[in-house]
């Protein structure tokens, strides 16, 4: 371990130095491109999950559908909406476990495998209840790789490239969102039930597009040193983040820090979901990690995702095709606001984004709640009209933090020992709030229309204020550095262990280590 097995984290050779030594080695060099490819395939899993969130936007606007499920509405629509979610919740009961013992690619594979399954059951289901089931299928396909792909492209990316690489991940989301509205779209002119049919289907295609990325990706090389294969994670790390040097500067950084961070945790299977409560630090992280799954899920983005038809037929505009075309601006819409926002989060900082969504979705929201109203009261189409330019105000609010930063930021804020446990709770979080707006929203919507906005707008108050005073500021740091920003600072010294107390309200205004 080049000599520094002894050292304590903070007395480590900064990784940003052996960095610039490294500079040679840009977005461009070979196998930094073979590397991000593989993390950018992975990001396809995401757009699997953005895929079925407009697609069951998609099929409510489809006489064929509806008239398969027998008009739904209310709870029933509600039930149909989130076995998806369902799905997800059962394999999050084991999908971190699974991914602490056997590695973190093993959960990916199993969720290929059962996409396939759930799509082809799905597009020839002959009843309700055979689609429901597909359905579900499909949410456990979902809670394999949303639980597991973002870990390991946080884990493999090289240092300087990974706050690129893991707020690009749910980015994806859009792509998937908008490839399925463009589906659907053109299903709109089939007569038959193949109009739904085919887009359930075409589910399977983007898990299959990431399949050669997935072969070609690495294991994570902080596993493999949580399992004592230390000459095979240096070996990974020499090829792919210093061209097969093994003796390079870089690897043998990185290598003494993941060490020195790990000796400093229990063996990752020892980790429980108790520990997260254990420490001042954990208790932090986790209130972060729920408070961003509910403002992901209750900041009045469920509403529009999933019963942006109904929304739109609130303010006239009513037409099916209408409806899809404004859905699909939207997705493009979303995916350039993501995307730009994930390739200068490493420049302006996670704190800067969070305040401006909130702003951004606070301010739409209420003229879209104050419009929505005024056309309930007059029926002026100009007023429907002019709800739209406000919704597309807000989503972009939404997806320049809380779509990059969603599982990028747990990823980065858990240590190694609770990370998978950390990000699995994320999604659960999400799930269960994303659950009850399923059954809750349409239900709502039918009852008091555009008055159930209100709700929203005291979550998009919340939300700013808790991002401004308890998301610390990450830029700067290395993955293992960014827990000096929870927690007591670990001292490892002949393999025993001490504690030195440091500030844990650290942010951007600290001392970059």
């Amino acid at each position: 371990m080049n000599g520094n097995m002894g050292a304590k984290l903070q007395d480590l050779p900064r990784l940003d130095r052996a960095l610039e030594a490294d500079s040679a080695h840009s977005w461009t060099s070979p196998h930094l491109l073979k590397l991000n490819f593989c993390a950018l395939s992975l990001a396809l899993f995401a757009s699997a999950n953005g895929f079925d969130v407009s697609l069951m936007n998609g099929l409510q606007s489809l006489p064929q559908w509806q008239s398969f499920m027998s008009i739904p509405t209310g709870a029933w629509l509600g039930f149909v909406n989130i076995v998806y979610w369902l799905g997800m919740l059962f394999t999050y009961l084991f999908s971190a476990s699974l991914s602490n013992r056997f590695g973190r690619k093993i959960g990916l594979y199993i969720g290929v495998v059962v996409i396939l399954v759930a799509a082809a059951l799905q597009a020839a289901a002959p009843n309700q209840a055979i689609w429901i089931v597909a359905r579900t299928l499909a949410g456990c396909a979902a809670g394999f790789w949303s639980s597991t792909a973002p870990i390991l492209i946080t884990e493999i990316a090289y240092p300087s490239h990974r706050p690129i690489i893991t707020a690009l991940y749910q980015c994806g989301f859009y792509l998937g969102s908008l490839l399925s509205a463009i589906v659907t779209l053109r299903a709109l002119t089939y007569t038959s039930s193949w109009a739904w049919r085919v887009p359930s289907l075409l589910q399977a295609l983007l898990p299959l597009i990431s399949v050669p990325g997935l072969l070609l990706c690495p294991e994570s090389p902080r596993w493999l040193v949580s399992r004592d294969r230390l000459e095979q994670a240096r070996s990974s790390l020499a090829k792919w983040h210093a061209d097969g040097d093994i003796s390079a500067p870089l690897v043998n950084s990185q290598m003494n820090e993941i060490y020195a961070a790990l000796v400093s945790e229990k063996e990752a299977s020892s980790a429980s979901y108790l520990d997260m409560v254990k420490t001042k630090g954990n208790r932090r992280r986790l209130l972060i990690t729920l408070s961003l799954a509910l403002f992901s899920q209750w900041c009045g983005n469920g509403v529009v995702s999933y019963y942006l038809a109904k929304i739109l037929g609130t303010v006239g505009i009513t037409s099916a095709k209408s409806q899809l075309i404004i859905t699909v601006s939207l997705q493009v819409s979303n995916l350039l606001c993501a995307v730009i926002a994930a390739c200068f989060v490493g420049r302006i900082g996670k704190r800067l984004l969070f305040r401006a969504s909130a702003v951004m979705m606070l301010v739409s929201y209420v003229l879209i709640t104050g419009l929505s109203g005024s056309f309930a009261e007059n029926g002026h189409a100009a007023i429907g009209i002019a709800v739209i330019p406000f919704l597309f105000i807000f989503f972009a609010g939404y997806a320049i933090a809380l779509t990059p930063l969603l599982i990028a930021y747990p990823c980065e804020i858990w240590q190694f020992n609770l990370r998978s446990r950390g990000l699995t709770l994320t999604w659960i979080a999400a799930v269960v709030f994303a659950s009850f707006n399923g059954l809750v929203n349409p239900i709502a919507l039918d009852a008091i229309q555009w008055k159930y906005y209100f709700l929203f707008l005291g979550v998009l108050i919340t939300y700013g204020i808790t991002a401004h005073f308890l998301y610390p500021e990450t830029r700067g740091y290395s993955l293992e550095r960014i827990g000096v920003l929870f927690d007591e600072e670990i001292v490892i010294v002949d393999g025993q262990t001490s504690s030195i107390g440091i500030n844990p309200m650290a942010d951007e205004s600290a001392e970059k280590h």
